[in-house]
């Protein structure tokens, strides 16, 4: 395939990882951080694998950003898709790009699927809603704490006045 050739010639330059699938999501080429990111026993005999037995991500069933883009014909981007390499335990979070390969005539020859790992920057964000979350539970609280603080205040400061004119009106009383 002419397209091969020249997204072989790109692939170096090209730093996230991304492979190339037939129209039956057969994986016919791939560059070396899709390689990397494998294990060493899912990355051997990866061409002629299909897609979604070897990077299981959640739209893989309904929503296959292949199929997406060859149904519109254009490309499809997708934003944190979570997934797992098979045979890790490790949840991931992508970015994921598709680019349609088409023939001269419009034909589906296959698909490009280019995937961003954002794992880290996803955990990251998490933490910090997280933190912003405990932040604003927190001053929630401190807003409780001052207002039940300042009626106690002011309640004895109230007691505190009366007292005083209390014992005015005692002192005038025995002054008189």
């Amino acid at each position: 395939m002419e397209i091969l050739d020249r997204i072989k010639a790109i692939s170096d330059v090209i730093i996230d990882s991304f492979f190339v699938v037939d129209a039956e999501r057969t994986i016919i080429d791939f560059n070396r951080a899709f390689h990397a990111m494998l294990p060493r026993s899912v990355a051997r005999g990866l061409r002629g694998k299909k897609c979604y037995d070897v990077l299981q991500l959640d739209i893989c069933k309904e929503r296959c950003i292949a199929e997406q883009c060859w149904k519109n014909k254009r490309h499809i981007r997708l934003d944190e898709i979570h997934g797992k390499v098979v045979k890790t335990n490790k949840s991931m979070t992508f970015i994921l790009s598709a680019l349609p390969l088409l023939d001269d005539d419009g034909n589906t020859l296959g698909a490009i699927v280019i995937h961003r790992n954002v794992t880290d920057e996803a955990q990251v964000q998490v933490k910090y809603q997280e933190m912003l979350d405990n932040a604003k539970r927190e001053r929630e609280q401190l807003k409780h704490v001052i207002r039940a603080r300042t009626k106690d205040l002011l309640e004895t400061s109230q007691d505190l006045l009366d007292a005083q004119k209390e014992l005015m009106a005692f002192k005038r009383g025995r002054v008189v």
